[in-house]
């Protein structure tokens, strides 16, 4: 244990505080999640056209190429987004994760909100707003945009945590014309995967198809799962096209439910007692369909835009049967401009976003009785523009906002009574500064209000009839960082603080409820987000790089009337993610890394009970054979830790009665591997 700990604080402390001293090589940047004001010659033309878009914004932004986890068994967020700062992304079971950037919805014990979550630039979510994640594909992400926090206005978006943005390949971005994908392992995991993609002239089209069964670490955790996607598109010149783009999905999956920190500890791959009486499962089909366009209007206006339309069956039997049909319909423009005022340097983007869509639902007795028969309507509509005007060649003034609206509309077919519909509105401005030298350094800083109205899940709370009087979360964040290459190193620092008013929690509030959402009082989201991706040594035999990300996360209450000063829980103070990989010239590679939470973790709004912190080791190897073959090998968990890094927030852990059981199992353990060919 000795051992261990001194490695991963040795490989910790230079992920984070190690400056080169002789190293003068540059680094592949084809996988770097690290966004600067500079391009690099390594990057895939796509890649490195996102990456400059993303440079544009004065505040924190990450771009994830393929590449940086395509040699993993990825199959969630969290193991796609690993590396970027500020990012809370922790598996339950199958694909179900947290994902929280910056706080957002911190409290949601299931699926998520508080982040605007796409695909293509096509919202993932219901229309009110609510998402989950069983819905991607990761092996159909060319790469992964993440706006953190404020930073997610080019889609209209005003939340709190901010935007990700998962882009699908095309016929001519895809890494190869074919490839072939083959993977196994612990758990009886068995996933495959083909992908074609071709160019005719003004014609290119990309197709896949993945499949993939498991029976899970835990019992009572079996999934299925069947996914497509084409992407269909014409060319009418160069900045010119029409895209058709079709997703499709048919999952089913085992729910194990949640343990007590003992039994989490100690018998990690138990499932919950009663999600086993009531069969719990999570069975949906879904498809989506986007028809959009990229149209270069003049030399210095670019429009993107488009219509979709997505549908779900979900049959979702937990201590209760819930059986639902959504629909969810939208549409989106975007116009980008780039000019001189007065004389000035100028590039502005504006348009607007809308969707609308409802959830028909049933709900049926399985544990207790009880009968339920509903359909809720919501609409959204969001106008944002963002400007910068370079006061001198080096320093721009950004300022810009968005103006929203949504409504809810709930018909309880078995009780008029509980009818209800309510209008939000709301005005978010955004104002920054943007600095950036010669080589590419970049110094910005941002003042910017988030709106989030509530979601479904908000407003109706049985038994109450009708809605409870849930108002909009609002925050005022500052932002303030830097991001540049000194030498080998690619670096990247933020300091944010959020300022909210009636963030949106779960806990015992004034209607009785023990777990029901309630605005809170004042409360205070800070923190520091640090990356990079240091070359320590390029040799003709091969380069070592280590890449680490760290996340200092103070999220507490201010003044609370129950709650006082305390922390809020779930968020840890501390967490790192760092990797030491060599890549032989020879093709192969292998990378050690660890993910580390040095202190405990508040599980409750009272601060009575914590989750112990824990450091779990990977390792990860690899070959690149010639003619487009590749062989990886993932071993997680290599000292079979016990650890319990996901779980709910209780309102007092203390209190008589209180429900414990709200932790989820890390996974034990666990060797995978996989086979791909391109050509």
């Amino acid at each position: 244990m000795k051992t261990r700990s001194l490695a991963h604080a040795m490989l910790g402390g230079a992920a984070i505080l190690s400056a080169p001293v002789a190293a003068q090589a540059q680094s592949s940047t084809a996988d770097i999640v690290i966004v600067t004001g500079q391009s690099f010659a390594e990057d895939p033309a796509v890649v490195a056209d996102a990456r400059d878009r993303l440079s544009r914004t004065p505040g924190a932004v990450s771009a994830v190429a393929n590449e940086s986890f395509e040699s993993r068994t990825a199959q969630s967020l969290g193991d796609m987004l690993r590396d970027v700062p500020g990012v809370l992304a922790q598996k339950r079971y199958g694909e179900e994760s947290r994902f929280s950037i910056r706080g957002s919805g911190i409290d949601q014990s299931y699926h998520q909100r508080g982040v605007l979550f796409a695909q293509d630039g096509v919202p993932f979510a219901d229309a009110d707003g609510f998402s989950d994640f069983q819905k991607i594909d990761p092996l159909t992400a060319r790469y992964v945009e993440v706006y953190r926090g404020g930073n997610a206005l080019r889609f209209g978006g005003a939340q709190l945590g901010g935007a990700v943005n998962l882009v699908t390949p095309t016929g001519r971005t895809a890494q190869s014309e074919n490839l072939i994908r083959a993977e196994g392992g612990s758990f009886g995991l068995a996933r495959a995967g083909i992908q074609l993609a071709r160019t005719n002239g003004d014609w290119d089209g990309f197709a896949a198809v993945t499949g993939m069964r498991a029976d899970g670490y835990r019992e009572h955790a079996e999934q299925e799962q069947l996914r497509g996607t084409v992407n269909l598109g014409r060319s009418f010149g160069e900045d010119r096209e029409i895209r058709l783009i079709v997703y499709g999905a048919d999952i089913d999956q085992q729910v194990p439910g949640a343990l007590t920190l003992a039994n989490a500890l100690t018998s990690p791959r138990m499932a919950n007692p009663a999600s086993l009486a009531a069969d719990s499962a999570r069975d949906q089909t879904l498809w989506r369909s986007t028809l959009q366009t990229r149209w270069r209007l003049n030399p210095s206006t670019l429009f993107e835009g488009g219509v979709y339309a997505t549908g779900m069956d979900l049959y979702h039997p937990i201590s209760l049967l819930i059986d639902q049909q959504s629909w969810t319909q939208g549409a989106f423009g975007r116009f980008d401009w780039e000019g001189e005022v007065a004389g000035h340097r100028t590039d502005v983007f504006w348009g607007a976003a809308y969707r609308q869509g409802f959830v028909d639902q049933l709900l049926g007795p399985i544990l207790f009785p009880i009968a339920g028969d509903s359909r809720r309507e919501a609409t959204g509509l969001d106008l944002f523009m963002e400007g910068r005007w370079f006061v001198t060649r080096r320093l721009a003034v950004v300022a810009g906002g968005s103006y929203g609206s949504a409504t809810r509309d709930y018909t309880d077919n078995l009780n008029a009574a509980n009818n209800d519909s309510v209008d939000f509105d709301w005005l978010a401005p955004r104002i920054g500064l943007l600095w950036e030298d010669e080589s590419g350094l970049q110094l910005y800083a941002n003042v910017t209000r988030s709106v989030e109205p509530p979601h479904y899940g908000a407003l109706v709370q049985a038994p109450f009839p009708g809605f409870v009087p849930v108002n909009p979360q609002e925050a005022w964040t500052g932002e303030a960082g830097a991001r540049g290459r000194t030498g080998p190193v690619l670096w990247d620092v933020t300091f944010y603080r959020s300022e909210l008013e009636g963030e949106l929690l779960t806990f015992n509030n004034a209607y009785g409820l023990p777990s029901a959402f309630a605005n809170a009082g004042d409360t205070v989201h800070q923190g520091l987000e640090a990356a990079l991706d240091w070359t320590i040594l390029r040799a003709a035999s091969g380069v070592l790089n280590l890449r680490g990300a760290w996340t200092w996360s103070d999220f507490s209450f201010d003044g609370d009337p129950a709650w006082g000063d305390n922390r809020l829980p779930v968020a840890p103070e501390h967490q790192l993610n760092a990797t030491l990989r060599w890549r032989s010239a020879d093709g192969w590679f292998i990378a050690p890394s660890v993910e580390w939470r040095p202190e405990d973790v508040w599980v409750d709004y009272a601060n009575t009970m914590t989750a112990p912190g824990y450091d779990v080791w990977s390792l990860n190897a690899g070959w690149d054979f010639a003619g487009g073959v590749s062989l990886f090998v993932d071993v997680r968990n290599v000292f079979d830790t016990a650890w319990a890094p996901e779980f709910g927030a209780i309102s007092n852990a203390a209190a008589a009665g209180a429900n414990l059981a709200v932790f989820y199992p890390g996974e034990g353990r666990a060797i995978f591997g996989g086979l791909s060919a391109r050509f």
